[in-house]
């Protein structure tokens, strides 16, 4: 079971699918962007309407492979993994242009610190 603080859920064809970025992912979005500093920038900056699908296809694609690499090293029952020609194929660009959303859900969990504020002494404050 994926953990739903680090995943976002998305729908293709009827089959649900965990978005998570993993150590692994990560790894294979610097390989391709630089870093995931650079993925923004790219996904906005595509040259063409059929270069920015791709890139959100890959990413989609690597994503959702994560939950399932996930299930298939923890569970004897293997998942067969996502392809980038199935998502294209189960998937409209209208969908894609929501899915972003997912994606960036998904990252956005993934890279998160839990950042907890100090509590100022109020005792020493001086009163104004």
């Amino acid at each position: 079971m994926i953990d739903t603080d680090r995943s976002a859920t998305i729908t293709i064809a009827g089959q649900e699918y965990q978005l998570i970025l993993t150590t692994k992912a990560t790894k294979e979005i610097a390989k391709r962007y630089g870093g995931l500093q650079n993925l923004g920038d790219k996904l906005m900056k595509s040259e063409n309407f059929e270069m920015a699908l791709d890139e959100v296809v890959w990413l989609l694609t690597l994503l959702a492979n994560q939950s399932i690499l996930i299930h298939n090293l923890q569970n004897k029952d293997k998942r067969e993994l996502l392809t980038e020609d199935a998502v294209e194929l189960l998937t409209s660009p209208l969908e894609l242009a929501t899915y972003k959303n997912a994606i960036m859900e998904a990252m956005f969990k993934g890279t998160k610190r839990n950042i907890e504020s100090e509590e100022t002494d109020t005792k020493n404050a001086k009163a104004e």
